[in-house]
């Protein structure tokens, strides 16, 4: 999720964020921030600090105060001292001061989220097949795989959590954005072209609960 009023610049970064293979929902004001990271599992948040009706660091307080886990990355024009210690004693997880280059706050988006998932490396394996998850590209024992991007997508999020049941509404969830048009059976059909081409031993469906990456 990218939280910025600034239409310019929220525009500027949800481009960069897609175009790294990433689905961003966006939020204009802390109230609309504050409801949706409180509603959806987001992999990471971009929080400006200098938000209307609710501030930044209000919702970052009151998110953390709930428990919510997801890595937060603080992107303001506020570059005090005081404010960054602030943003990270509440509990974000990174930050960063106005102006930026859009390279690098997806680079950092990349290395939380890498790290939360438990797997820091850059590259994801899991038997035959494995991810480089800077230059996006998949492959089987060595040959790249052509893949769209939503495939790519639903294959780094179920290789993100090897040995985990995800359900089909929680990739669907992290596959598309809230405003995306969606068919029902998307990721049935998602899963199926996956497996023609990585094997279809690749993926494992857990009758009446989703799918699941073994190693195999």
């Amino acid at each position: 999720m990218i939280v910025e009023d600034e239409a310019g610049l929220a525009e500027r970064l949800a481009e960069a964020v897609v175009a790294a293979g990433f689905v961003a929902d966006r939020a204009s004001d802390g109230v609309e921030a504050l409801y949706l990271g409180q509603t959806i599992d987001y992999d990471a948040v971009i929080l400006d600090l200098g938000l209307p009706k609710i501030s930044g660091l209000e919702v970052l307080r009151q998110w953390r105060a709930e428990r919510r886990q997801m890595p937060v990355v603080i992107l303001s024009a506020r570059g005090t001292w005081s404010e960054r210690v602030e943003g990270l004693n509440l509990g974000a997880d990174d930050y960063m001061a106005k102006p930026f280059h859009a390279a690098e706050v997806v680079a950092r988006l990349r290395a939380l989220i890498r790290r939360s998932s438990g797997n820091p490396a850059t590259k994801l394996q899991q038997g035959r097949v494995s991810i480089d998850l800077v230059a996006n590209v998949a492959s089987v024992e060595g040959t790249d795989v052509d893949l769209t991007a939503q495939e790519l997508k639903v294959l780094v999020y179920l290789m993100q959590r090897p040995g985990r049941v995800i359900s089909q509404a929680d990739l669907a969830e992290h596959v598309y954005g809230m405003s995306d048009m969606r068919e029902s059976n998307t990721i049935e059909v998602f899963i199926a072209r996956l497996r023609a081409k990585l094997g279809r031993e690749a993926i494992r469906t857990v009758r009446g609960l989703g799918y699941r990456m073994d190693g195999l």
